[in-house]
């Protein structure tokens, strides 16, 4: 009796990353996060920036990142803190960090890229044109897809392949789309979301720094948080720009915040 064997090429074994972003020291969101990507029994977490401003606690919030992700990136408040602003608000939550923690912020990547299943993963806070161009779902074909152009910021002046996944935040609003063979996903935001009233984060599942094309999927989680306690947070701490917060984390609609977003 013949017997035809089918040789399957082993391709390693599957790992989940967990991509956060946009904290906006919102302290009981994080947690929260946290907890849900522990109980999956997630390692391995990388973090789109924005860990400060917005909400009380940005502080407290770059300490527990420090600690919990292995790959951050820059965001826009991240820089901002770094500057110096006339701007009073703004000051306001510089006035929380010391210089250690600014000089961490200052020293954050601008993107960092990676294999997964052979497929180029390229994050970043923003865009790839800067990191207060702002790029949402609905915004022309043209501005999605210059996210996977190679840039002076991206690739730091040295000719690379364009990534076949882009990953961001900045916009509080989750999404994911395919086209031109290319997907482009928003890992939504962790302490400040825009479309549900709901902490949110993506896994990415693949075989990690591996060329071989073999199979991968980015999903989205959301995670309940203890909003009112966040709220009490911020209450006590005094912040700026304190009615136009808590209405944002009630009900996930956008409210005239400080326009850096």
């Amino acid at each position: 009796m013949l017997v035809n064997l089918i040789m399957v090429k082993e391709v390693g074994v599957l790992e989940n990353i967990a991509i956060i972003s946009d904290i906006h020291g919102n302290i009981p969101a994080l947690s929260s996060v946290l907890n849900d990507i522990r109980k999956r029994g997630i390692s391995r977490i990388f973090c789109l920036g924005d860990l400060v401003g917005k909400g009380p606690c940005s502080k407290e919030a770059i300490d527990v990142i420090r600690q919990s992700c292995e790959v951050v990136v820059q965001g826009n408040w991240d820089y901002m803190m770094t500057k110096c602003i006339e701007n009073e608000n703004i000051k306001w939550y510089q006035n929380q960090l010391d210089s250690e923690r600014i000089n961490y912020l200052r020293d954050l990547p601008y993107s960092h890229d990676f294999y997964i299943s052979g497929r180029l993963v390229r994050l970043f806070h923003a865009s790839a044109k800067g990191i207060y161009h702002r790029v949402q779902d609905w915004s022309s074909f043209e501005e999605r897809l210059s996210m996977f152009n190679n840039t002076e910021l991206t690739t730091k002046g040295k000719r690379d392949v364009r990534p076949d996944v882009v990953g961001y935040g900045d916009v509080h609003n989750a999404y994911i789309q395919n086209f031109k063979r290319k997907t482009l996903f928003n890992a939504g935001s962790v302490g400040n979301p825009l479309d549900i009233p709901q902490a949110s984060y993506a896994i990415i599942e693949g075989n990690y720094n591996s060329r071989e094309f073999s199979s991968y999927s980015i999903n989205f989680v959301r995670v309940p948080y203890d909003v009112e306690l966040a709220i009490e947070q911020a209450k006590d701490s005094n912040m700026p720009e304190l009615t136009a917060y808590i209405d944002e984390l009630r009900t996930a609609r956008y409210r005239g915040l400080n326009k850096e977003g």
